[in-house]
């Protein structure tokens, strides 16, 4: 299907529009979690088979929505004005958006592990409301998807952060859009069906809060493990996917379990082992010096290009903020 010396790139607007897609395919399409030509583009042959098509109309269908969305190879200098359209997004602290190159970048997965307490839902109610700043103030002037799986999501905290803002209350609830995840499998359906959700209300950050609770809790055992690696691999590409086609940040928190063999180095590690460690494109751990104090450390532990690095901040009643050092060696 390569296009003609001449002939020009068509532009697809939905499922319907695509050569070889009509209703009915576009209705099997969306059942699987197919809304958006975005969607198709990013799919595998193997992805659409489901919907009663052959190898060969599904290849055609992807490539006619990959051609339509432009994905194609470029050069490296090409890549770098592609990396100007990523948009970073404030977490309230100056320390933390420099350990973090400005803040939340979009297009990749950004993961918040530690204990219980350290401050990862607080994170992302936060991101919640700063993610609907204008960009000159550290947001993207867009909404946000909160995907809760441990019931941890709190209205009146939403309201408490966006008044400290600035933001009206009402207005910042209605751009986050929040489903509750019953089991690993809702939870993967959610994320499935989401990009038509995603493209009506202009949805800039997408949460998973938290990402590995269900898998943990419902394959127990060694020999359950291949499949919940194999599902939480799916998952987390899907996210990725997602990040990429809408030039979105995704944010998910993950659970920590302890290392009894551990004598040098960290006593808890991430849930999800080596797949969301490699598919989670910046980590960051954070703990807290005491129980009591409102501090919190966050390391970066791994990212693309940025160095190992350490900074603090405080959870208050206003949401994220920075701590003064003279504070935080108070505190210690």
């Amino acid at each position: 299907m390569a296009l003609e010396e001449g002939e020009e790139k068509r532009k697809y607007e939905s499922l319907e529009d695509i050569p070889g897609v009509g209703p009915a395919i576009a209705a099997k399409l969306r059942s699987l979690g197919f809304h958006t030509v975005e969607s198709l583009a990013t799919a595998s042959v193997k992805d659409l088979l489901p919907a009663g098509i052959g190898e060969k109309q599904a290849a055609k269908i992807i490539e006619a929505a990959r051609e339509s969305i432009s994905i194609e190879f470029i050069t490296s200098d090409e890549l770098l004005k592609e990396r100007s359209k990523v948009k970073r997004i404030t977490t309230g602290s100056k320390a933390l958006d420099e350990l973090l190159n400005g803040g939340i970048e979009t297009q990749t997965i950004t993961e918040f592990y530690g204990e219980y307490g350290t401050g990862k839902s607080q994170l992302c109610h936060q991101l919640c409301v700063n993610v609907q700043l204008p960009e000159d103030e550290g947001g993207l002037d867009g909404a946000a998807m909160y995907i809760d799986t441990e019931h941890t999501f709190s209205i009146e905290r939403i309201i408490q952060m966006g008044r400290f803002r600035g933001l009206n209350p009402d207005s910042v609830l209605k751009r986050i859009i929040y489903a509750e995840a019953l089991s690993s499998d809702h939870q993967i359906l959610l994320v499935e069906k989401c990009d038509e959700v995603i493209k009506k209300h202009g949805v800039k950050l997408l949460i998973v809060d938290s990402l590995t609770a269900h898998f943990r809790s419902e394959y127990l055992g060694r020999e359950m493990l291949v499949e919940r690696q194999q599902k939480l691999a799916r998952h987390m590409f899907r996210l990725f996917k997602l990040a990429r086609a809408f030039n979105l940040a995704v944010v998910v928190t993950n659970q920590v379990m302890a290392r009894p063999d551990s004598f040098i180095g960290p006593s808890v590690e991430a849930v999800g082992g080596h797949i969301v460690a490699h598919t989670s494109h910046t980590r960051i751990f954070l703990r807290r010096p005491s129980a009591s104090s409102p501090v919190r450390i966050a390391r970066l532990v791994s990212s693309p290009y940025l160095p190992e690095g350490e900074r603090v901040f405080k959870i208050t009643e206003n949401g994220v903020e920075d701590v003064e050092e003279e504070e935080y060696k108070r505190r210690k």
